[in-house]
């Protein structure tokens, strides 16, 4: 696949193929793919990885890794939370590392307009959305897992139901484009939405504190409009850190690189795309020879931590250039036009628009690195 560098793009530091190899560089002949080199592996990172591969190009590495994930699922739908050396590890079995598997077939469908994939995966598909369904607490949220004992976790995550909400839409744009009828999973979708947008005290509170339980509800489209607008001005000055990116959690001078291209994901999703693009620009420089990003860095004294390299970390910023740049027919997973104004089973993407493109709500500036 060959990607649109026609016109001027956002972020012209980064190098999408040496992204693409380092993360390829990473995956087993299994077709799983590790945090690390030597590291764990986990469902939902997993996915997120393929799908920068898939952005990257490396198609057939991409199909691989989810093929992984069929082999791999367990009868009753699930996962298990990790994987070490190809050896489970962790044996809870999370909601959202089971439903996370249709968010990356959809991406990968609308990257590749492969439907014998989707008819491939859509038993995979099936079956893990059923299974984090099956924790859906009757007010809508979704509880964390079962654990190792076979005993449910009635703790509930606005993170975790969030990204739960994506896999479901994602679910039933797949089972639409298939013919496959599933109305009690929009049921299950209203549901949880109505919890994610009105019952914050139905969601483990402390998690707070970290800053994916602010965009989180924006970026996988639960709170949309003049809502999610209002979010993202709300805690801006809490989260995002002038140069240095976005703040894990509130309260530490330390920002990582993820949660820095997921901030930017959600602010194309809601096409704020200046803020977008400049919170982008706090990724310059901080990457390694190979392609690999910085996990994390402290402020202000530029302490880089930890050191490990992560494949995640690197499909992050992936599908943060895409969303920027429109280089890729996936580029439009997360906008919110895209979801809203077309049928689920409408194919056809949004067109790329020209640069620069204006906010609709000012926030506080970010300056650029190094001025």
């Amino acid at each position: 696949m060959e990607l649109n560098l026609s016109r001027r793009i956002v972020g012209q530091f980064v190098n999408c193929k040496e992204m693409g190899a380092f993360i390829a560089g990473l995956q087993r002949k299994s077709g799983e793919i590790p945090w690390s080199e030597g590291g764990k592996t986990d469902p939902w990172d997993h996915v997120e990885s393929a799908m920068g591969l898939a952005v990257a190009g490396y198609l057939e590495e991409a199909r691989r890794a989810y093929e992984w994930m069929r082999a791999t699922q367990l009868d009753d739908g699930s996962w298990w939370s990790t994987f070490r050396d190809g050896v489970p590890e962790d044996k809870r079995r999370d909601a959202n590392f089971s439903s996370y598997i249709a968010v990356g077939v959809f991406h990968h469908y609308l990257l590749t307009n492969d439907r014998g994939f989707l008819r491939d995966m859509w038993p995979t598909v099936s079956a893990g959305i059923d299974y984090s369904l099956s924790l859906q607490a009757p007010t809508g949220e979704i509880y964390w897992s079962i654990n190792a004992d076979g005993v449910m976790d009635r703790m509930a995550l606005l993170t975790g139901s969030s990204s739960v909400y994506m896999s479901i839409k994602c679910a039933l744009a797949i089972a639409s484009r298939l013919g496959e009828e599933r109305p009690d999973w929009g049921e299950a979708l209203e549901r949880l939405g109505n919890a994610i947008r009105t019952l914050p005290n139905h969601f483990n509170m402390i998690k707070s504190r970290y800053s994916m339980d602010w965009y989180y509800p924006v970026l996988c489209g639960a709170v949309t409009g003049a809502d999610a607008h209002k979010r993202i001005d709300k805690s801006w000055a809490k989260f995002v850190e002038p140069a240095w990116g976005v703040r894990c959690v509130s309260d530490r001078p330390w920002a990582t690189m993820a949660e820095t291209s997921e901030l930017v994901l959600a602010l194309a999703a809601v096409e704020r795309y200046e803020e977008a693009q400049l919170v982008f620009n706090c990724l310059e420089g901080k990457r390694y020879d190979d392609g690999s990003y910085w996990m994390g860095v402290t402020f202000p004294d530029a302490v880089i931590w930890p050191e490990e390299r992560t494949s995640w970390t690197a499909a992050a910023v992936l599908l943060a250039y895409d969303a920027l740049n429109s280089l890729t027919p996936a580029s439009c997973l997360f906008n919110h036009g895209f979801w809203r104004d077309r049928e689920i089973g409408d194919t056809e993407a949004p067109s790329p628009e020209p640069y620069p493109r204006i906010p609709s709500h000012p926030v506080p500036p970010i300056e650029r690195i190094g001025g």
